[in-house]
């Protein structure tokens, strides 16, 4: 979720990304692709867009950005980029490992969380990045030929979209968002829509979770009295995230006023790190925790923790990242398609 995962059961991710030096020329990135792609992602694995209204122009934090035509080889370079294509029927050629696959294991278990496996189906999309490198592997990109790079939820920065772009026309993260991962869900969506085509079925989309985000607040008046706050375990560090972090803008999707004063903590980031003296900016009506069973439990035994009045009264949703049924990977993943199953999971866990 955060920084980067410094084990397999840490489920941090967003490292601050920099441009490797590759030291490769704009050419050698360009003339490296070749059919050896198409062995490793299937058949299945070319995108089969429908046709949109194209030409399409896309304005984002970089510049503009034209695709021409329906693009048939998508590279997602944003964190959970993927499965927004993936939403639209289009089935990347690349993605980001957002968790760590453990080794040898296949297929990818990021294709196959509940939300996203029947989409993906016998696809095996190439990684062209795992959480915790430096960057995006630009030859690995080159070599599967894209029409179309998709680096919304990401924090590549100018250099890096630079490079991207030779490889192909890059659409960046949208041109309002000030910090790396601070948009709404909803603005990144349409984004990509838009760049694929989509924009129609994307509002559509959009304007079906957010009627389900409506439906729960109104099952549950009660969220309203409320505060909470989203966080995690982290370094021996209580985290909550920001409320304009993906997952403090579904805490209050579902009508929970959210503990804003964690944005000025964070400065800028999508979380912070408290120190014990600061343990009272959780000290709030509700509390939903994110992390896998080692992690749940080395919190429950930090007693500055267990003393907080909604510890105490039981006013803490415990859910489990990467593990089980993985409701948190589909809440800090706040995608098309996690939204529907993040959401439902989310309000069952608080009305319970």
């Amino acid at each position: 979720m955060l920084l980067r995962r410094t084990t397999p059961a840490k489920p941090w991710r967003r490292l601050a990304t920099t441009v490797s030096a590759l030291g490769l020329t704009v050419g050698l990135l360009a003339g490296c692709g070749s059919d050896s792609s198409d062995a490793s992602t299937g058949d299945d694995a070319k995108t089969t867009a429908a046709a949109g209204a194209f030409p399409v122009t896309v304005e984002h934090a970089f510049g503009t950005t034209t695709v021409t035509k329906a693009p048939q080889r998508v590279v997602s370079v944003g964190y959970t980029d993927d499965q927004t294509v993936l939403a639209f029927g289009i089935k990347p050629v690349g993605m980001v490992d957002q968790y760590p696959n453990p080794p040898g294991r296949s297929p990818d278990i990021n294709t196959q969380w509940p939300w996203v496996k029947g989409k993906w189906g016998a696809t095996k999309p190439e990684v062209i990045m795992e959480n915790g490198d430096s960057g995006p592997n630009y030859e690995k990109i080159a070599a599967l030929r894209p029409d179309l790079i998709i680096a919304v939820y990401s924090e590549i920065d100018q250099a890096a979209y630079d490079k991207l772009s030779r490889i192909a026309p890059t659409v960046g993260r949208t041109k309002a968002e000030k910090e790396p991962f601070s948009a709404p869900w909803q603005d990144n969506a349409l984004h990509i829509a838009k760049a694929l085509g989509k924009a129609e079925e994307g509002e559509k989309m959009v304007a079906d979770i957010q009627g389900k985000l409506d439906a729960a607040k109104k099952a549950h008046p009660e969220f309203a009295d409320q505060k909470a706050v989203a966080l995690s375990w982290y370094e021996d560090s209580v985290a909550p995230f920001t409320s304009t972090d993906v997952r403090g803008r579904l805490v209050s999707g579902i009508g929970f006023p959210y503990q804003t004063e964690i944005d000025k903590a964070a400065g800028g980031s999508f979380y912070t790190k408290l120190s014990p003296e600061r343990i009272d900016l959780v000290d709030v009506d509700r509390i939903f925790v994110i992390n896998d069973k080692a992690d749940t439990e080395a919190l429950k035994k930090f007693k500055l923790f267990a003393n907080l009045d909604a510890v105490k009264k039981g006013n803490v949703s415990y859910l489990l990242d990467s593990e089980g049924p993985a409701v948190g990977a589909a809440i800090s993943q706040g995608t098309l398609l996690s939204m529907p199953y993040a959401i439902d999971e989310l309000v069952k866990s608080a009305a319970g």
